[in-house]
């Protein structure tokens, strides 16, 4: 293989394919990137057995190919190299005895390399059925729910996100158990076959890193054992969790004793505030009380000190409530909804609370309260 390309094409790319390695992996070809020189173009692939991305450089920015081939290196060690080299031609050529020299018109490195064979088989074909999905509306669906899941791995299912879809609705949704996020979307076309899978969200977060904020269409295979992303010139792939997500439609409360409409910023500095005197020991409790068309929030470290928050409220009734609940999850929640104005619904002190966008009743938010006696 001998190639030369401009240092922030090859920059580029490899800022994707180095989120497929694991530093943990003690398997060493699991540490590696994978070149294949094709006359096509350039692919990278990198895997740590949990996710795969391969990515692909157009023949068209590669300024010379001299000889196809294919390569495996030290994933940390070519990324290090190529990103403190100037942004100029760099030309890297594969040598006798398993190694590459990578040039540009000053530096010259040796780099040893792995046998490619050794290097996982990865299976990226399509789909028969892929569903087709914005991409900014799919990174803005996990930023919305991710946040939600647990990262306690004795419970595995519960660090994934479940994706479950019937027809042309999609249902996407995260809990830890104290805690649901769950938003509905409507796909452009309807899916064939009813879908129920579940995602480990950590997969998720490194995959929305790769997704630019143009509008376009990512496709999505999902397949009995994995699910594969194809946008752009990148294609991600991730394990799934076996296993029952929770049926979260049985925990959220249907009939509500007392809806509240407030200020989103007023709300949520009122919350930051209180939460300054809480402690994780306490659970970050806050204390919520309405009264008339107020609301107080407070919270209290005895040996420190106490706070107050009186905030104004739209009730749709006359009843009261005196609950409590975590401040860090209460937070999460409203800061997930970006919009101006929220609501606030209560079935009861000891009942879960629903915390909604007023403008977006796709998007519905869940935590359950603290028992304070």
């Amino acid at each position: 293989m001998n190639l030369e390309i401009k240092q922030s094409i090859l920059m580029e790319y490899l800022n994707y394919v180095i989120r497929g390695i694991s530093n943990k992996n003690m398997i060493p070809v699991l540490n590696c990137i994978k070149f294949e020189l094709k006359e096509e173009g350039l692919y990278l692939l990198s895997t740590d057995n949990d996710i795969a991305i391969k990515a692909f450089i157009d023949k068209k920015e590669i300024e010379k190919i001299n000889s196809y081939g294919e390569i495996l290196v030290s994933g940390r060690y070519i990324y290090e190299i190529v990103k403190k080299l100037p942004n100029e031609i760099i030309k890297i050529e594969e040598v006798i005895d398993n190694k590459i020299i990578i040039e540009t018109n000053k530096s010259s490195t040796n780099l040893n390399c792995n046998i490619p064979n050794e290097f996982p088989i990865l299976d990226l074909s399509d789909s028969k059925n892929p569903i087709q999905m914005d991409k900014t509306m799919l990174k803005n669906v996990i930023r919305q729910t991710a946040f939600a899941s647990s990262n306690q791995e004795s419970n595995p299912i519960l660090t994934g996100i479940n994706f479950k879809c019937s027809g042309k609705v999609m249902e996407i949704s995260a809990t830890d158990s104290y805690r649901v996020s769950k938003k509905d979307i409507i796909l452009k076309e309807e899916v064939k076959e009813a879908i129920n899978i579940v995602i480990p969200t950590k997969n998720l977060n490194e995959l929305i890193k790769l997704i630019n904020e143009e509008e376009e269409e990512i496709n999505i295979h999902i397949f009995n054992n994995k699910v594969i992303f194809k946008f752009d010139n990148i294609i991600f792939m991730s394990r799934l969790i076996n296993g029952s997500f929770p049926n979260l439609p049985a925990l959220i409360p249907t009939e509500f004793l007392l809806t509240i409409e407030v200020d989103f910023k007023e709300f949520y500095d009122a919350l930051d505030r209180a939460s300054l005197f809480t402690n994780e020991e306490d659970k970050n409790t806050i204390n919520l009380v309405t009264k008339d068309n107020e609301i107080q929030i407070s919270s209290n470290i005895p040996e420190i000190g106490n706070v107050e928050e009186i905030i104004e409220a739209v009730k749709n009734n006359d009843e009261n409530i005196k609950i409590a609940f975590s401040s860090k999850y209460m937070m999460d929640a409203v800061k997930a909804l970006e919009c101006e104005r929220i609501i606030l619904m209560f079935s009861g002190e000891i009942k879960p609370i629903v915390i909604k966008n007023v403008d977006d009743n796709n998007l519905l938010e869940l935590i359950v309260p603290i028992r304070t006696v």
